[in-house]
């Protein structure tokens, strides 16, 4: 095997013949890995590459080429096509760097990085654990929320795939999310072992998509008995400098060179024409082993204490700050996204920061390390390698990292040297140490630190701070400081639209915090909307279902309905208002989830003025299942309220999916804008669901607004989530359907309600008396019954599967049905539905003990040869 070598020696020959550990695989495996130890309880041996840039100073050319040749790799395996809609997703902190070098490889691929610097008023788009790390929470802030949701291939890179445990976990998260098609998973090294190597096969077949892997090598690590305990035992030892030589080092003397030969510099031009393909022999030469401990701080275990610094700050005249003059809003990295115009950008930017890096460097200086910082890789490595094309000295390139690994001075060992520091950029999860290696002693005649803003604070500066330790062992630093990119917010979202300009509602009723898209053509027939969303090609909130008009009998049975329903309408609301009061806010601010919630809202608003003569404030926004609720509402929301007053109405609960969508994009707002009060607890007018604790009644009658679209709901549409017509900036759409105002009932619906409050008064009073005493924690009772039907009808699919009178109806109105379930026995309740389905040709099946009124069911595996030739629904 070809070795990366120290004096001839390979950088995992310490490891290996201590703990038993063999690299098994491809001859360039040990060219491009060595071996280090590190404190952890589920892995003791780290794989340390000499070609990430990470802890080993290399060639910027060789770190750059090995990932921009790894994304013409991918480029080939899709074919031009596939890669012009292609997505890269690279993982924080190690792989950063390289997944922007493999989109740059690609070429037409935005690319996205994962996190662990969470980013106020940055929407989260997901996020994953990584399971053997010692720090594991990644956040997606992609600034661009449809960039995870296109249909083209994910390309997702890390710096080994090993277990293949976090990536696979990543897939399964987004895919859930947004589904697609292909997958290609890139790593410099495959290391799976024999048992592993089969598994990306069975979850391709899992997930019903194609998974795909590039890598530049592949072998594998086989591990003795007891590696683990032993592995431990040597950190402990070493770490207490009890054994060995520079087990508590973090120095080096002068003599510790990385050099690189002639050969490092040549090889492949990239697109730009430089060295972008790495040579088949690479070299970190390392001199004769170290001969003393130098230890100039405590171990550096991750928390232990350092001595205190004493005396004057030694190192404030051999500090220079240089100014890059960064391009204005041109993103630092990946964190929220980089398009190939931002790339674009950045390539002509780099000669003239690259020369005032040259200047800033001391005259005759032979040896220049640019030191990037944890997660901010790609910057650091693309000024170095523009650098290296420009001054005569050798330029290498590494990052600093939180990772704590044991330094060992022995030429057979990957990390020969420590610095300690601690770390300078406020991170979310506290203070702690972090590591720049093989940098002490290196005999760099300049180092230039590259940092972002965000990290450019007093830690940094002080006495025992980054720019202070990496003094000590070079007579140059230069400081370099890059904007941390951070998605503009909006200055001001604008106010509610309001009636009569937008909706029939009076304009004090509610306000709707959407935008107004009345004049753009949405509307799809129901039947090739249907194929669409069950095809995956279409999301159902990008497009709206051509409004039912509804026949003269229809329209009788509503005004029947209504009648009849009022007076149980009027005590549902109530109660509901009543429980609001006494438990939530005895000032809350309404919140309707548009648009099926903005009658309910409206009509517990009169209630609370009619009761208690309270004016509350009440607005309605847009919730998308699957996409989360509108974060620029409740960005507003929180500016003119106090969270912690808002109440979340809608109309009724069916199995529960909103209810869980809610709670899920509260905690995700939240975690991404930072600030907290929102209650994600639903009030509704019905919940036969047993899926929320604040509600008029559990039982499953109807609600005549289900009956109708907008003509009941303010002339509202429903609200629409589609990339090219709402941005990060703006509030979802939805459109105002006034040409329809002659057959508009909204108002007469609310009316006829709350003309029966006076009445329904003193039994109002009792019945909440009794709910407020009452258990009355969710079961989620609607959630398994649904479950069950799925199974039992050969659905498989519980989104097709649409409980109780409400959402029975809206499968009749919008979506292509298949089966109507209805409890034997129901009475007028179903009498809508039953004409509704006569009238599509939809048959309606009597079931014994069914837990709601009804259940629609839609047409499992829709195409539109689903229906006849009179646009009824035929068998499946």
């Amino acid at each position: 095997m070809n070795k990366a070598v120290n004096d001839g020696v390979w950088s995992g020959s310490w490891v290996a013949e201590r703990l038993g550990v063999e690299l098994l695989g491809d001859p360039e495996l040990t060219d491009l890995l060595g071996l280090a130890l590190r404190r952890n309880p589920k892995r003791a041996h780290l794989l340390v590459s000499n070609v990430l840039g990470k802890h080993v100073p290399q060639s910027p050319s060789i770190v750059y080429g090995y990932g921009f040749t790894l994304g013409r790799r991918v480029r080939d395996l899709l074919g031009p096509d596939e890669s012009a809609r292609a997505v890269v997703l690279g993982y924080a902190e190690t792989a950063t760097g390289l997944g922007h070098a493999v989109a740059d490889g690609i070429a037409l691929a935005p690319y996205l990085h994962s996190t662990r610097r969470p980013v106020p008023g940055v929407a989260t788009a997901g996020g994953f654990e990584e399971s053997h790390s010692h720090a594991t929470s990644h956040l997606l802030l992609p600034e661009n929320p449809e960039l995870l949701s296109g249909e083209g291939p994910l390309v997702l890179v890390d710096d080994e795939f090993s277990t293949g445990n976090t990536v696979l976990n990543t897939i399964r998260d987004l895919h859930e999310r947004y589904p697609r098609d292909r997958y290609v998973v890139v790593a410099l090294v495959d290391m799976r072992s024999a048992a592993d190597a089969g598994r990306l096969d069975e979850f391709a077949a899992e997930i019903g998509a194609r998974v795909d892997l590039v890598a530049a090598a592949s072998g594998t690590v086989r591990l003795p008995a007891g590696v683990l305990e032993k592995g431990q035992e040597l950190v402990a030892r070493y770490e207490t400098g009890g054994a060995g030589t520079g087990g508590r080092s973090s120095a080096a003397p002068p003599g510790l060179v990385a050099q690189f030969p002639a050969p490092l510099k040549e090889g492949g031009a990239g697109a730009d024409g430089r060295s972008s393909a790495a040579p088949s022999r690479l070299v970190a030469q390392f001199p004769a082993p170290l001969k003393a401990n130098l230890d100039a701080d405590s171990p550096g275990a991750r928390g232990t204490a350092r001595p205190a610094p004493t005396g004057p700050h030694p190192t404030d005249n051999r500090i220079t700050r240089v100014e890059l003059r960064w391009p204005h809003n041109l993103p630092d990295g990946g964190r929220h996204g980089f398009t190939p115009q931002h790339r674009i950008r950045l390539e002509h930017a780099l000669p003239a920061m690259a020369a005032r890096l040259a200047e800033a460097l001391p005259e005759g200086a032979r040896r220049v390390h640019i030191l990037g910082f944890e997660e901010l890789m790609y910057a650091p490595l693309r000024l170095a390698r523009e650098l290296e094309q420009v001054v005569d000295a050798g330029v290498t390139y590494s990052t600093t990292t939180r990772s704590p690994v044991l330094a060992v001075d022995d030429p057979g060992y990957a990390i020969r040297t420590r610095l300690t520091f601690p770390a300078h950029d406020t991170p979310a999860d506290g203070p702690g140490d972090r590591y720049a290696y093989n940098i002490a002693g290196a005999g760099f005649d300049a180092v230039v630190a590259v940092i972002d803003d965000t990290a450019d604070t007093p830690e940094l500066h002080a006495p025992d701070g980054l720019l202070a330790r990496l003094a000590e062992h070079t007579p140059h630093v230069v400081l370099a400081v890059v904007p941390s990119y951070v998605p503009e917010r909006p200055s001001m979202l604008p106010d509610p639209l309001r009636g009569p300009a937008f909706s029939s509602y009076a304009p004090e009723e509610v306000g709707w915090l959407l935008q107004d898209l009345s004049d753009v053509t949405l509307e799809a027939p129901t039947e090739e909307r249907e194929e669409a969303i069950q095809s995956g090609g279409a999301h159902y909130a990008e497009s709206l279902p051509v409004e039912y008009q509804p026949s003269e009998q229809y329209q009788e049975l509503f005004h029947t309905a209504l009648d009849e329903a009022a007076g149980r309408l009027a005590l549902a609301v109530g109660a509901v208002t009543e429980l609001v009061l006494a438990e939530r806010s005895p000032h809350p601010v309404l919140v309707s989830l548009a648009r099926a919630g903005t009658p309910v809202g409206v009509l517990m608003r009169r209630w609370a003025q009619h009761r208690h003569g309270l004016d509350l404030p009440h607005y309605a926004v847009s919730i998308v299942r699957g996409r989360g609720i509108d974060a620029n509402a409740l960005r507003w929301l929180a500016a003119h309220h106090d969270p912690a007053d808002v109440v979340f109405v809608d109309g009724w609960t069916g199995k529960g999916a909103i209810t869980r969508e809610l709670a899920d994009a509260v905690r995700e707002f939240e975690e991404s804008d930072g600030i907290t009060g929102f209650d994600p607890e639903i009030a509704v007018l019905a919940d036969p669901g047993s899926c929320v604790k604040t509600y008029g009644t559990r039982e499953d009658f109807l609600i005549p607004s289900a009956c109708l679209n907008s003509t009941v709901s303010g002339l509202i549409s429903r609200t629409v989530l589609r990339s090219d017509l709402v941005g990060p900036n703006d509030f979802h759409g939805a459109k105002f359907y006034r040409e329809l105002a002659g057959v508009d009932v909204s108002v007469d619906f609310l009316d006829a309600v709350a003309a029966r409050f006076p009445e329904v008064s003193d039994a109002v009073t009792v019945l909440a008396k009794e709910l407020l005493a009452a258990d009355r924690t969710p079961t989620w009772e609607g959630w398994a019954a649904v479950e069950r039907i799925s199974e039992e009808y050969g659905i498989h699919d519980v989104n097709l599967v649409k409980p109780g009178v409400g959402e029975t109806t809206r499968v009749l109105l919008r979506r292509v049905p298949w089966k109507i379930l209805a409890r034997a026995g129901a009475g007028a309740d179903l009498d809508h539905v039953r004409l509704l389905a006569e009238q599509r040709g939809v048959p309606v099946e009597e079931v014994a003990e069914l837990p709601y009124t009804c259940v629609g069911l839609i047409h499992p595996k829709y195409t539109r040869g689903a229906t006849g030739a009179d646009g009824k629904a035929v068998a499946v």
